[in-house]
Order: C-alpha cells, then sequence, then structure tokens
C-alpha cells in the first residue's frame, strides 16, 4: 500500500465517527445547558461534572482497546457468546472500575471543595448522584462499546479507529444525560437534604 492509499483508508474509517462525535458532542452540551438549576441545586456538582465524563473516556476506553487487542489477537471472536469468560470479565472490570472512579470523584470533589470552604453539597448526595449516573452510563457504555466494535470488525473496520470517537461520543452524550436522570432520582428520594 501507498502512503496515499493508507491515508484515505484511515480517513475513510475515520471521519464518520469523528463526526458522530461532534454532533454527539453538540447534544451533550444541549443537554447540559439545560441543566442549569439541577447544576445551581447540587453544589459542586459542576465540580464533579469533567471529572465524571473524563472518567467514562478512561475506563470504556481500555474497554475498547482490550476488545480491539484481543479480536486482532484471535482471543475472542467479533459476537457475544454466552459462555465467553474474558468477555463477561472485561465487560465486568470496566464497569466496576467506572463505579470505583465514580466514588473516587465525588470524594475528592466533596474534600477539595470543603477544605476550600466553598459551598458543597452533602457527600452522600454527591456519592448517590455519582454512582447512579456511572451505573447507568456504564452499563450503556459497555454494551454499546461490544456492540460497536464487534460490528465494524465484522465490516472490516480497525476498531482501534472506532474506540476513541465511539466511547468520547457516547460516553459525553449518556453520561450528561444520566447525570441529570441521577440528580433528579437522588433529589426524589433524599429530599431537600
Amino acid at each position: 500500500m501507498t502512503v496515499r492509499e493508507v491515508a484515505v483508508e484511515a480517513y475513510r474509517e475515520a471521519l464518520p465517527a469523528l463526526g458522530a462525535s461532534l454532533v454527539g458532542g453538540l447534544l451533550a452540551g444541549l443537554v447540559l445547558g439545560g441543566m442549569r438549576s439541577d447544576l445551581r441545586a447540587v453544589e459542586g456538582l459542576l465540580v464533579l461534572v469533567p471529572a465524571l465524563l473524563a472518567t467514562r473516556g478512561n475506563v470504556y476506553g481500555s474497554l475498547g482497546a482490550r476488545l480491539a487487542t484481543g479480536l486482532h489477537q484471535g482471543l475472542i471472536e467479533p459476537r457475544v457468546r454466552a459462555g465467553d469468560r474474558r468477555l463477561r470479565a472485561a465487560a465486568a472490570a470496566a464497569l466496576g472500575n467506572g463505579l470505583v472512579a465514580s466514588l473516587f470523584a465525588a470524594t475528592a470533589a466533596f474534600a477539595i471543595l470543603s477544605m476550600l470552604d466553598a459551598p458543597v453539597a452533602a457527600l452522600g448526595r454527591l456519592i448517590g448522584i455519582a454512582l447512579v449516573a456511572g451505573l447507568l452510563s456504564g452499563v450503556t457504555l459497555v454494551i454499546v462499546v461490544i456492540t460497536v466494535v464487534f460490528a465494524g470488525y465484522r465490516r472490516g473496520y480497525n476498531p482501534d479507529t472506532l474506540v476513541g470517537p465511539l466511547v468520547t461520543t457516547t460516553g459525553d452524550v449518556f453520561g450528561i444525560l444520566f447525570l441529570l436522570i441521577a440528580v433528579r432520582s437522588v433529589t426524589l428520594v433524599l429530599g431537600g437534604v
């Protein structure tokens, strides 16, 4: 293959994913813009948003990279089977890591804001919001990453090219959406505490 052919192939695979990432980022921004009252109601939540979104990208991007490596090495097949322990273990590890990272982010945000004597919601409220959002977005991201990586691989795409934009877009869109759901759910359960 010539350099030109490699470049054309890379752009052919990457441009649709990058375009979807751009549109998804705009959608996430619209949802975040609509959360103004929720962000004001839960003090310290705005500090938590970037940490939670970064966590989604890091944790589930790693899952996608592991899947891509397994596909390239022939360790896993590009389909979901009930008895595939490697796939189940990778998905469970990603979900567990995502929840631990969400818990850590909420605790760190609370501790830092408290040390700075800045207004911050109760620790239980921040942890509840982070865990609910982490669980909902984690389950969604596991399903989307596995589905798209396997489907792309079966269609001849390099899964490594798909993982970055896919996780970023899905993590941002669903991360913000599920954060909104988590804020409203936890507020409903805990009331004004």
